[in-house]
C-alpha cells in the first residue's frame, strides 16, 4: 500500500461541500477535494429517501483519515455522514510524493 488514500463523504448542499473542502485543503489534511452532485437513495430510520447531495473525494495520507473524519463531524450536517477510506493500493510516484508533500504529517 501507498500511504494514500480516498476518503468518501457526502454533504447536503453545495455551500457545505465547500466549507468541508476548503477547512480540508487549507488545514492540510487533504491534498485535494474533488466535488460533485449525485443522487442518492438509502434507508434512514426504516423509511427509503432520496437526495440530491455532493460527493467529496478526500486525498490524503492514511494516517490523516481520524483527523479528517474528526473534521467531517464538526462540520456536517448529517447525523451519521459516511465517512470512509479507499486505500490507494498503488499510485504514480510523482501522484504521491505531491500528495504527501502537501500534506501535514499526522
Amino acid at each position: 500500500m501507498t500511504g494514500g488514500v480516498v476518503i468518501h463523504t457526502t454533504a447536503a448542499s453545495h455551500d457545505e461541500a465547500e466549507r468541508i473542502a476548503e477547512a480540508l485543503v487549507s488545514e492540510r489534511l487533504a491534498a485535494c477535494v474533488q466535488i460533485a452532485a449525485i443522487r442518492s437513495r438509502y434507508v434512514w430510520k426504516g423509511a427509503v429517501e432520496r437526495a440530491d447531495e455532493q460527493l467529496l473525494a478526500i486525498k490524503t495520507r492514511a494516517a490523516l483519515f481520524d483527523a479528517v473524519r474528526a473534521r467531517i463531524r464538526e462540520l456536517s450536517s448529517y447525523e451519521a455522514p459516511e465517512i470512509i477510506a479507499l486505500p490507494m493500493i498503488t499510485a504514480d510516484p510523482d501522484y504521491l510524493a505531491w500528495l504527501t508533500a502537501e500534506t501535514r504529517e499526522p
